[in-house]
């Protein structure tokens, strides 16, 4: 008997079924590498259009995270797919080198007694070292980029160019010293940014203390209340949970529209707001008789006796009191509160903070009877204060509660608030009268970037509506210096500072900050500089980052940017973090935000919703998904997740996108298998030569291209992912392809059936490739590399498949839409037949299709070739009113070559094992398809 397997087109493929990605990419990058694929893609992209994202540097410390790799994973799809789109769309990696952190590692392994310019070269060194383990971390994520010429914060150009930015803010007016309270970690011995304050559940002492009413203001209150006179002691009543700054109290905040009661109790007469008054006297275990009413502007200026310090302060009236909690009455402090600053500053109150750097009382806070204050932590003075108030008869009430309070996102300990000597940039502050606010300036900014999700814009506006002004300045080592000389006498800043920043700058350039602390004052001051200070002070670390609009983008990397940038993209804690300090440099440098839209993503967490932490043993660091699977599978699960929310991530969740790759990994084998002896410039045949279901998957593959094009211009990326498996799987695996296995394996090879197959898979190969390129980069490269046969190329040398449109489109798309469900139908029945033992192969079977009107005609278009679609060895269209399917067992012989069950099989008696199209196609002129 004859074998006939090798007259089939079995063709095959080097693109191996395994992918082994742990084992592979690392090759694919050295040869990115080696070839300079970033830079030829540049070459590539001359004279397009550009499309820039602005890196939001990550912090050189410690080895990236998964939080990292999303963030620098959607970052690479994006400049991939803007560059297949026909953008120029470069990409600069960047870091953020200096801050505490880094500056706290040095004194880990070095000691704390280390010069300060040993520090700094500590510093400088180590932040080098981290960024090259980063770096070659997010290289082998697949991420393309300029990384060699990345931007670092601590470069001399952009230190330089920082200091610059600085002056530019001061020349604006925004810039200014003051004494307000400020976010003070004890740990850190320095100021902190909002976007360096997190919060976190404390434990904290939580009294009511009465402030009695002065003996000369008694009349005073009575008339407030309508009163003729007082029965006895009246007491203004607060609640606070800081008792230690009670030292520093300046006044009593009351709300001037709420209504406040004056209720008779066994201990005097107190204040309270009505909506809180009864819970406060249940908190007292305190009876009592509401005598009086009146609102809180009525008791403005009405003086009390500080309640242990021999000193009065007075009611005054302020929007920011509530009805939340405590007793509507706030206990001020001008030095311990911004709430409580800003209403002192409108009444003129003193700003008296007795705390220090260190957190400790300082040597001149007056004593309590009950012990020195002196020399306290502010969490050791919190029992004194109120053993002093227990002693006086002051305290109402003393529990114990667990709230919401701001900690130090390094230290995680809990901050304080104290007034200290600091630089701003002023929300409120204008160079003249006629001049915006810095405020108003953002909130127009917001309003003129685009966001993604749309959700993050309200964000961002709330941030900018409610944000006090911008601390910058630092009490560090390791950071840009404020470079100001202050008058010794008036503490202001030398009246040629715009001048003389600009001499430091010029000098930074060449030495970095080094050279602004090793400078002696006489070289620029001359004889003036024995009136002069020298500034220690460094800046925000989120100025650093913050104003890389300016050193970067119109600095060091000017040649491959656009200013503003097209996009920022970062986790969403940055509306706090750089988004903000970028948004408030942007405006006070140039008017605007220095970009022109946001994308925010969300946390990771683990596959229960939780968040990742080494004690819960949750954590999965890129690292080890990229050694035991592969980096473009963590693409794909990064790609596939919708980020606009949390991400979650597992094992479980991974062997999910696994299988997912897989499927498609299997459907690239398949084209470039049945492409493998297809040469595009001899066999390629014209649209309108192809048979109607190739027409049909172009039409489709050019739907789906349309569709994730659309996908990729708005960032929704999983939608990308959910199109191109359910392409695979459905519209390729699920049909096309396995109708099209019978054409490419059994027609002659150069048959013009198998050719016009062979051109529609070239097409839909091309197209997908690309359209996956930019998530499964590694992939991708491989599949060009095998499709183009040529190791040089790049899929990313290219732009988005140009396509070509089938005549009849929309009337194809239709057609076969109505085709397919038909066969949905027949497929259920034939698996019937299957579960009952009848057939085995769907070609074992016979169909009759009864129908009439449209949908006969449909089918009986199709001729003969209806049963290549329907997979089975026989089927008719017969015309009836009662639509019916009719599925059997076919009683015919199977040919050896096609497997059809046949009636002519045999009918050739040299080919007694064939049917008579396998004959035709072999030793004839080949059988006529025009449809399937």
């Amino acid at each position: 008997m004859a074998d006939y397997k090798d007259t089939l087109n079995l063709t095959d493929t080097a693109f191996p079924m395994r992918g082994d990605l742990p084992k592979r990419e690392p090759q694919w990058v050295a040869q990115w590498q080696e070839k300079k694929l970033y830079q030829r893609i540049r070459e590539a992209c001359a004279g397009r259009p550009r499309f820039v994202l602005h890196d939001g540097p990550p912090y050189a410390n410690g080895d990236i995270h998964i939080g990292h790799a999303v963030n620098k994973i959607l970052k690479d799809i994006i400049v991939r797919s803007k560059t297949l789109s026909g953008f120029d769309a470069p990409y600069v990696p960047g870091w953020d080198c200096h801050g505490l952190p880094i500056e706290h590692q040095i004194e880990k392994l070095h000691g704390k007694n280390i010069p300060a310019d040993k520090v700094r070269e500590l510093c400088r060194t180590y932040a080098a070292e981290q960024v090259e383990r980063q770096k070659k971390d997010f290289i082998r994520l697949g991420v393309l980029g300029d990384w060699g010429n990345p931007y670092l914060t601590m470069n001399y150009s952009a230190e330089a160019g920082e200091i610059r930015a600085l002056g530019k803010i001061l020349e604006q007016g925004y810039l200014y010293q003051g004494l307000k309270p400020v976010n003070w970690c004890l740990d850190c011995g320095s100021a902190l940014a909002e976007a360096e304050v997190e919060y976190e559940d404390k434990h904290s002492p939580a009294i009511d203390v009465a402030f009695e009413v002065h003996a000369n203001h008694a009349e005073k209150l009575a008339t407030a209340f309508g009163l003729t006179h007082l029965r006895g002691p009246a007491f203004a009543v607060i609640w606070t949970t800081t008792p230690w700054t009670l030292p520093a109290n300046e006044a009593v905040s009351v709300h001037p529209e709420l209504t406040y009661d004056l209720i008779e109790t066994e201990k005097g007469a107190l204040i309270l707001v009505r909506e809180l008054a009864e819970a406060a006297l249940k908190r007292y275990g305190l009876e009592g008789n509401t005598i009086a009413s009146c609102t809180g502007d009525k008791l403005d200026q009405i003086l009390l006796k500080h309640p242990f310090q021999p000193r009065d302060v007075a009611i005054i009236c302020g929007t920011h009191v509530t009805t939340e909690a405590g007793t509507g009455l706030v206990h001020t402090a001008p030095a311990h509160g911004v709430d409580d600053y800003n209403i002192g500053k409108k009444y003129g109150l003193p700003v008296n903070n007795p705390v220090g750097n260190d957190g400790r009382f300082i040597s001149t806070t007056p004593a309590l009877s009950v012990g020195d204050l002196a020399g306290k932590t502010v969490w050791e003075a919190n029992p004194l204060v109120l053993q002093e108030l227990e002693s006086c008869g002051r305290l109402l009430k003393n529990e114990k509660i667990q709230h919401s309070y701001p900690h130090c996102w390094r230290h995680k300990t809990p901050i304080i608030f104290r007034a200290t000597t600091q630089w701003f940039i002023g929300m409120e502050h204008k160079q003249d009268e006629n001049a915006s606010t810095l405020r108003w300036i953002a909130e127009r900014a917001v309003d003129e970037t685009q966001f993604f999700p749309a959700w993050g814009r309200a964000r961002l506006e709330g941030m900018m509506k409610t944000r006090p002004d911008w601390c910058v300045s630092r009490q560090r080592n390791w950071g840009v210096p404020i470079p100001f000389f202050l008058h010794k006498e008036t503490g202001l800043p030398h009246p040629r500072t715009a001048e003389l920043i600009e001499l430091v700058a010029q000098r930074v350039e060449k030495a970095g900050i080094e050279a602004w602390f090793s400078l002696d004052a006489a070289e620029l001051l001359g004889a003036e500089a024995e009136h002069y200070v020298k500034m220690k002070d460094t800046l925000d670390v989120w100025f650093d980052s913050g104003t890389t609009h300016w050193h970067v983008l119109r600095g060091s990397h000017a040649a491959e940017s656009t200013y503003p940038a097209d996009l920022y993209l970062e986790g969403s804690d940055q509306h706090r973090g750089w988004f903000q300090s970028s948004l408030l440099s942007g405006c006070a440098i140039d008017g605007r935000a220095p970009y022109k839209a946001l994308l925010t993503h969300g946390f990771v967490v683990d596959g229960k919703g939780h968040k990742m932490s080494k004690s819960k043993g949750n954590v999965i660091a890129p690292q080890q998904v990229s050694d035991k699977m592969g980096a473009d599978i963590l693409r794909l699960w990064t790609a596939s997740t919708d980020y606009s929310g949390e991400l979650s991530i597992s094992d479980e969740i991974l062997k999910r996108v696994v299988e997912g790759y897989r499927r498609i990994r299997n459907t690239l084998r398949f084209l470039l298998a049945n492409l493998s002896d297809f040469d595009v410039t001899k066999d390629m045949l014209p649209v309108e030569q192809w048979l109607e279901i190739d027409r049909y998957a172009l039409a489709l593959t050019r739907e789906l291209q349309t569709d994730c094009q659309a996908d990729y211009e708005r960032y929704e990326f999983h939608r990308v992912v959910q199109a191109l498996q359910t392409f695979c799987s459905e519209d390729l695996g699920g049909f096309y392809l396995d109708i099209l296995k019978d054409r490419l394996y059994t027609t002659a090879p150069n048959s013009a059936s198998r050719r016009s197959a062979q051109s529609a898979l070239w097409h839909i190969l091309q197209a997908f490739t690309k359209l996956m390129a930019p998530i499964l980069s590694f992939t991708a490269e491989e599949v060009w590399q095998i499709l183009t046969g040529d190791a040089e190329q790049s899929v990313m040398l290219h732009t988005w498949h140009d396509l070509p449109k089938p005549a009849g489109e929309g009337e194809l798309l239709a057609k076969w839409a109505q085709v397919r469900t038909v066969r949905a139908d027949v497929t259920k029945a034939l698996e019937a037949l299957r579960e009952a033992g009848q057939i085995g192969s769907s070609l074992q079977a016979e169909v009759e299709l009864h129908c009439a009107g449209e949908k006969f005609d449909l089918l009986n278009s199709l001729g003969d070739d209806l049963k290549f679609v329907l997979i089975c060895s026989k089927a008719a269209v017969v015309k009836a009113d009662e639509e019916k399917l009719v599925a059997q067992s076919s009683t015919h012989g199977k040919c050896e070559r096609c497997w059809h069950v046949r009636e002519d099989v045999g009918a050739n008696a040299e080919h007694p094992t064939l049917c008579g199209r396998c004959v035709s196609n072999l030793h004839g002129e080949g059988e006529v398809r025009t449809h399937a």
